[in-house]
């Protein structure tokens, strides 16, 4: 399993510091400015919500003068007609973000990954609680959802504590700042003229959502990698599966909980997710000593086996599986304790689409059901 950082998600920090053993306990929810009210006699427009400071200062380097950053500009002049002086003006804004390049840094050799460790960072009260919530303010929404897109409420839910804890943490760096430092300044690591390639595609996105959307690309905060709103799409993702769920005209994952909600299911059934996939999403398995299993391990994040081949190299479950589907194998290792084996349907293999992880997946599965117990407990 690895970590890729062509996510949407804010949570890869702490995704990468928990599979080293050192992941900070999450943040507490914060709750969203309200609209507001206008009066009986004389109506009031909403007041301003003032602009978020950043977690940094930034340093001026003057990108509009890097080789590398003058031939993006002329392509993105050549291709999508911008004014080729106005894009200089824009890199004259721009801030190195040093804060971002450390933390693409590959993480130092720590503790095994360990899945329980990584789970109780996000199965956690303060999620769970405001998953509650954030399900009873949005359950047309959501149902709405599940009825077009037949993504269940609480894998929605689920996704979106586990991202921003419903919006409370969505980041803030410049999404300008933190794409244009990571697209040209990018650490030493494996791969990494292909990740200067992402990141350059993703601050191509973000000026043309920025165009399209006529918002200025430097009111844009998020992760630091550049995951915008409450489910932390990055800029192409927006551009691609985004919707606007609230019908008033426009997609804004920052501040609409009912475009997100929309956002997220079509992102999902554009990446594998089956309304008709019967049963649950994962069942329990054990490994025979064998060890015959092990060349179905790190196949791809896809559901691609055939039931009884998998049986036949020794995986077992107690759970009657449906006919006719696929599956893959996953394993969550547990640092000394022994591994959790699992059977992987095509829907779970959807959700690691948003973030490449199995720890990932099974997380937005254990949060949403421990928000739907939730939901009925009251």
């Amino acid at each position: 399993m690895k970590l890729s950082l062509h996510t949407n998600t804010l949570s890869s920090a702490l995704l990468a510091l928990a599979l080293a053993g050192t992941a900070p306990a999450p943040a507490a929810a914060a709750t969203p400015a309200a609209h507001s009210k206008a009066k009986a006699k004389k109506a009031k427009p909403a007041k301003a919500v003032p602009a978020k400071k950043t977690d940094y200062e930034g340093e001026f380097v003057n990108f509009g003068q890097w080789k590398e950053v003058g031939q993006f500009l002329d392509e993105m002049a050549a291709k999508h007609g911008f004014d080729r002086k106005e894009l200089e003006a824009t890199m004259m804004q721009v801030r190195y973000v040093d804060s971002a390049v450390q933390l693409m840094k590959p993480a130092p050799p720590g503790k095994p990954k360990n899945w329980q460790a990584y789970s109780k960072l996000f199965i956690e009260p303060v999620r769970i609680n405001g998953g509650v919530k954030f399900w009873n303010e949005n359950r047309e929404a959501l149902a709405r959802a599940e009825a077009l897109y037949g993504v269940p409420a609480e894998i929605i839910v689920g996704i979106i504590g586990v991202e921003t804890v419903y919006g409370s943490n969505t980041g803030r760096f410049r999404v300008m700042d933190a794409l244009t430092t990571l697209a040209f300044a990018y650490p030493l690591a494996p791969a990494r003229e292909a990740r200067m390639a992402f990141f350059k595609g993703e601050l191509e996105s973000t000026l043309l959502y920025a165009r399209q959307a006529g918002i200025d690309p430097f009111s844009l905060l998020g992760s630091y990698a550049g995951a915008v709103g409450l489910p932390q799409f990055m800029p192409s993702n927006i551009m691609k599966y985004a919707v606007d769920f609230d019908g008033n005209g426009r997609v804004d994952l920052r501040n609409s909980p009912t475009d997100a909600i929309g956002s997220v299911a079509a992102f999902l059934v554009a990446h594998g997710w089956r309304r008709d996939d019967p049963g649950p999403l994962v069942y329990a398995a054990t490994v025979s000593p064998s060890r015959q299993w092990e060349r179905f391990i790190n196949q791809g994040l896809e559901a691609k086996f055939r039931p009884q081949d998998l049986m036949s190299a020794g995986v077992v479950t107690t759970s009657t599986l449906p006919e006719g589907m696929n599956f893959g194998l996953v394993d969550l290792q547990n640092g000394s304790e022994p591994t959790e084996f699992w059977l992987g349907s095509n829907n779970f293999f959807s959700i690691t689409q948003y973030n490449r992880s199995y720890f990932y997946a099974m997380s937005v599965l254990e949060l949403g059901r421990a928000i739907k117990l939730s939901r009925r407990d009251l």
